[in-house]
């Protein structure tokens, strides 16, 4: 995503860890049924088997989403890098943004993340977002 030789990465994070909370408490409920299925025996131990392995499938692809997710913020540009198979990349350059807004909830406040909005850019759960916009405002000018 690199435009011109000239062009440096500032910041190459991934996502905070909250967005792991919700698909790995999915992941958690399906182990459970599959435990307690498992242990009322035969028939039910069948199912018990393959919600076990669902619930380690989900979780399986919630840890590789989430750490092929990469928020890149460069000398000239901000974007998000996604995908396993096929790589997307969402950017704004930083000559181009009008406002930045950080919208943060308690909880984020709390744990350290928020979603980042930069013109048509929107990034949720990003680290330390406050450090984030300073840093999109002062290489913006």
């Amino acid at each position: 995503m690199l435009s011109n030789p000239e062009e440096r990465v500032c910041v190459d994070s991934r996502r905070h860890g909250v967005v792991l909370v919700k698909p790995l408490s999915r992941a958690l409920a399906l182990a459970v049924l599959g435990v307690t299925s498992f242990a009322l025996g035969w028939p039910l131990s069948l199912a018990g088997a393959g919600l076990l392995v669902v619930s380690a499938l989900v979780a399986l692809a919630a840890v590789w989403r989430w750490d092929r997710t990469h928020v890149v913020l460069t000398t000239e540009k901000l974007f998000i890098v996604h995908g396993v198979m096929r790589r997307r990349a969402a950017a704004v350059h930083l000559a181009r943004i009008g406002a930045v807004e950080v919208d943060q909830s308690l909880l984020g406040r709390l744990l350290g993340y928020g979603t980042i909005v930069a013109g048509d850019l929107e990034i949720p759960g990003v680290p330390r977002p406050r450090e984030l916009i300073g840093l999109v405002q002062f290489l913006g000018r």
